[in-house]
């Protein structure tokens, strides 16, 4: 039985198709459609619920040796209202989730993890809490809703003083009010545009959505569904959980090396790590030369050898061009490469490119 976010009647009252999704309904567009949100997100301003996603905090003397063992990231130096992405590895050096946690002060740290596994994170967060910290799922008591695309900030500073927007991307202000209402604001987002998160409390979730979208209405901002959120995050290359990463894909796989600091004392996965040595396959970006829409799960081949599978694929809006992901062995992940893509049966040309695909400012 999937449940309903704060604002699923919100949804329904501005003609959402709603769909399953990470065990929530949720809209996967609005009458506009999935190219119009790709495509206000990227000119103007989009509004997503991203009330599905789960949070958890990690309160006590010894929360930062928790999170530095539990994470592969170092939480060790970090301001007040910094937020920091990372990779929670298994024993085998697998991803069981990538995650961010924000300061809020010495002692108290609040964790944003993926829907569809909140339950199984917290559950292992639970499994591996030590010493003087308290994991607490508070899931169910915050909404949280996105606002994304260029024309955000102009937007939000209609509702806040400038001194309670964060300024630098991935920090956040903690108990600000908007319309009323205590909200922690992020400089964070999942479409490759600058924007906001806003984290409140549930019961006042439609009265931001309301807010927001009637502050927006001459920049254009649209509510936007799960559909466009795909499309945006495929074309900035941002990995997806149960995609680009899983309990069997390490982080050197899914190109998340960067956020694993292997000169900490120690974390779990990190033995298994290391004794896997050079990956042996890759994220890469596939841009398709041949005529056709590749998606995810497909077999790559160079020739007749098959080397690897893609992990997402889609028709991207904004650049106009089928693009894909995929994990392929690390001898053919070579700029330039040739491969083909087998779809449904039929072979479909691509080539390695760079990623990510979409980078705001460009």
């Amino acid at each position: 039985m999937e449940k309903k976010t704060p604002l699923y009647d919100t949804h329904v009252k501005y003609e959402g198709k709603i769909v399953p999704f990470g065990g929530y309904l949720l809209p996967v567009q609005y009458k506009s459609g999935v190219i119009a949100e790709h495509m206000a997100v990227r000119t103007g301003c989009g509004l997503f619920d991203v009330s599905h996603m789960g949070e958890i905090t990690c309160i006590g003397p010894d929360a930062v040796k928790n999170l530095n063992m539990l994470l592969t990231n170092d939480y060790t130096t970090m301001y007040d209202g910094q937020a920091r992405y990372s990779p929670m590895c298994n024993d085998e050096g697998g991803v069981v989730d990538d995650l961010i946690v924000y300061k809020v002060r010495d002692d108290h740290y609040f964790i944003v993890v993926n829907a569809a596994n909140k339950d199984k994170d917290y559950a292992w967060m639970k499994a591996h809490e030590f010493g003087d910290a308290v994991f607490t799922d508070i899931s169910d008591q915050v909404a949280q809703i996105a606002l994304q695309g260029p024309k955000a900030e102009e937007i939000l500073k209609k509702l806040v003083p400038d001194e309670d927007i964060p300024k630098k991307y991935y920090s956040a202000c903690f108990h600000k009010t908007i319309g009323g209402m205590d909200c922690i604001i992020s400089r964070t987002g999942y479409t490759g545009e600058d924007g906001f998160e806003f984290y409140l409390a549930a019961d006042q979730a439609a009265q931001l959505w309301e807010l927001l979208l009637e502050t927006g209405k001459e920049e254009g901002l649209i509510p936007c569904g799960l559909g466009a959120r795909d499309t945006l995050r495929l074309e900035a290359a941002m990995p997806l959980y149960g995609h680009e990463m899983n309990d069997e894909i390490t982080p050197f796989e899914a190109g998340l090396g960067i956020f694993v600091k292997m000169n900490k004392a120690d974390f779990i996965g990190k033995a298994a790590l290391e004794a896997k040595g050079e990956p042996k396959q890759k994220r890469v970006g596939l841009k398709v030369t041949g005529r056709g829409i590749i998606r995810e799960h497909a077999d790559v081949y160079v020739g007749d050898q098959k080397v690897g599978m893609t992990t997402s694929g889609t028709h991207c809006p904004y650049l106009k061009a089928p693009m894909a992901m995929a994990l392929l062995e690390t001898g053919c992940t070579g700029l330039g490469t040739a491969v083909e893509v087998d779809v449904r049966g039929r072979r479909v040309p691509a080539e390695v490119v760079a990623l990510p695909f979409y980078k705001r400012g460009k």
